[in-house]
């Protein structure tokens, strides 16, 4: 007796050929979807949400796009992980990453139609990517010793980053910004304590870097407008019962005054509370939950400062940055770590009254505020700076630097060509599809440009066999330039993490041969 199913009913499973082709397709349209927003030329794509208020976003972060996409091939689930880990990685690089795994992908499908098998195709990628990191090592500056070319190359990568977002057209004002807020953190990596307060109106320029912190609040009405040398107790904690606090509780007494009694005992234990916190001896209390008018009286007369309902991340960052810990129990002030800074005061930015601390305890701090003409040229701008103050957070660290601009993927191919040459055996089509594949990040940047493509490529690759070559593509002169002249430079951290991810997401889909998607669970009858 034949076995006709093994799977359910709905289930299906797609084998060989048409299951491979089916990750090739998937994963080419995503690297397709995206490929236009590369470079300084690429233009921004508008999601549009579904859910309530149908939000829009207009963004040409690669991340972003794929991450806002519902897909149902799983290939093109593999191209968008690795975007996304891509991001929380290094920052940028997320387009570039996406767009050179499908072009691996579109070679790799080639070479399986002329009956390489995927196990050869891999083994070529696998020495085609070390060759071309070997390449780019070669090639790599490294200028921390000295101070002054190093922030210059920080910079050129700042510039190089903002070139192809929203913030293109003030990069010089916008990278120095990053920079600086970068250098505050001394080598560290925590971009927790760069805290972007986004303020809509005005323009992009009239964003600024603030050192310090920002909380997004007003100063209630009769406390002190300006505290120097304060002591700050962040807490966490309920400071309106003024009310039964158990719900569906009844309280049933004889007359009015028994109820003004309980009144009574619930300002009482109010006004003990407050003490509490007053005895820890500090001049400004922020809370994430309400304060009630009575208690804030109280902390007005005691010339307090009272912050109520700052948002949690707010909170959690004001507690990092001031070196204090939040509190939820006042009974041993000893125990309680409180935040320092030398003057709180009342700042105006556009319409609106925030309160600033300045002189935090973690040096590191600051506060970038940007401006702009709505909400979603902000949100634009937010995702762009990240992705700058990502990239150079990395840099201090690991300080090797590339020239930009299609150089590395060009002085990758050449490597790659030169290795496909000496290798025998069918593995030599794979490498040399590599370098094929690498060749494709300038080509896009090119085309997005509007540029000849095939006449520039062919250009830089003769450049390309002199010797110290610093020759990529110009996008804002539309010719072949001096990658090192016009300050185009790229951290090797991102390049390095684009060419591995790629290789190995490609690898990861070459090797499906069986696609088995599940029956979907059905709901049972309740009757």
């Amino acid at each position: 007796m034949a076995i006709d199913r093994i799977l359910k009913d709905d289930a299906s499973e797609e084998k060989g050929e048409r299951a491979r082709m089916a990750s090739f397709v998937g994963a080419m349209a995503i690297a397709d979807l995206v490929k236009t927003t590369l470079g300084p030329k690429g233009m921004d794509k508008i999601l549009q949400s579904t859910g309530r208020g149908r939000g829009v976003t207009v963004t040409n972060d690669g991340a972003t796009i794929l991450k806002s996409l519902h897909i149902d091939n799983p290939a093109a689930k593999v191209l968008v992980d690795i975007s996304k880990v891509q991001d929380d990685e290094v920052g940028d690089g997320t387009t570039s990453v996406v767009v050179l795994a499908g072009e691996l992908l579109r070679e790799a499908e080639k070479l399986v139609a002329a009956k390489i098998h995927p196990m050869t195709i891999i083994a070529g990628f696998r020495m085609a990517a070390e060759c071309a990191r070997n390449a780019l090592l070669q090639r790599v500056v490294d200028n921390k010793e000295n101070e002054e070319k190093f922030k210059s190359d920080l910079m050129k990568i700042a510039m190089t980053t903002l070139s192809s977002k929203i913030l293109s057209q003030d990069k010089e004002y916008f990278a120095k910004l990053a920079v600086d807020a970068v250098m505050r953190l001394k080598g560290s990596t925590n971009l927790g304590a760069i805290q972007i307060i986004k303020k809509p109106g005005g323009s992009l320029k009239d964003s600024f870097l603030d050192e310090g912190f920002i909380l997004d609040k007003k100063i209630g009405i009769g406390q002190p407008k300006r505290i120097e040398n304060a002591k700050i107790l962040v807490a966490n904690t309920a400071m309106d019962t003024d009310k039964v606090k158990i719900y569906g509780a009844r309280v049933r007494v004889e007359s009015m005054s028994r109820v003004a009694e309980i009144e009574a005992a619930e300002k009482q234990k109010m006004r003990e509370k407050v003490d509490k916190i007053i005895a820890h001896g500090i001049n400004c209390f922020v809370n994430r939950q309400l304060i009630y008018n009575f208690p804030e009286e109280l902390f007005a007369n005691a010339g307090i400062l009272a912050i109520e309902h700052a948002d949690f991340d707010g909170i959690e960052r004001l507690a990092l940055v001031t070196g204090g810990e939040i509190a939820s129990t006042f009974d041993n002030p000893e125990s309680v770590k409180l935040g320092h800074c030398k003057l709180i005061e009342e700042i105006m930015i556009g319409e609106d009254k925030l309160i600033h601390f300045s002189g935090v305890e973690m040096g590191q701090a600051c506060t970038i505020v940007l401006r702009g003409a709505s909400h979603h040229v902000i949100d634009e701008a937010e995702r762009s700076l990240h992705d700058a103050l990502c990239v150079l957070s990395q840099t201090v660290n690991d300080s090797r630097v590339l020239l930009g601009g299609g150089w590395p993927e060009m002085v990758m191919a050449k490597e790659v060509d030169e290795l496909a040459r000496v290798t025998p055996g069918k593995k030599s089509h794979a490498i040399e599809a590599f370098s094929r594949a690498l060749v494709a990040i300038p080509t896009t940047i090119a085309d997005n440009a509007g540029l000849d493509s095939a006449e520039l490529i062919a250009q830089i690759r003769a450049e390309h066999h002199k010797e110290g070559c610093n020759a990529g593509i110009d996008v804002i002169s539309g010719s072949v330039g001096d990658m090192a002249e016009l300050g185009i430079s790229e951290s090797f951290k991102v390049k390095q993490a684009i060419l591995l991810s790629a290789t190995e997401a490609a690898e990861m889909i070459l090797r499906v041969d069986e696609i088995i998607t599940c029956a979907p669970r059905k709901r049972e009858d309740r009757m």
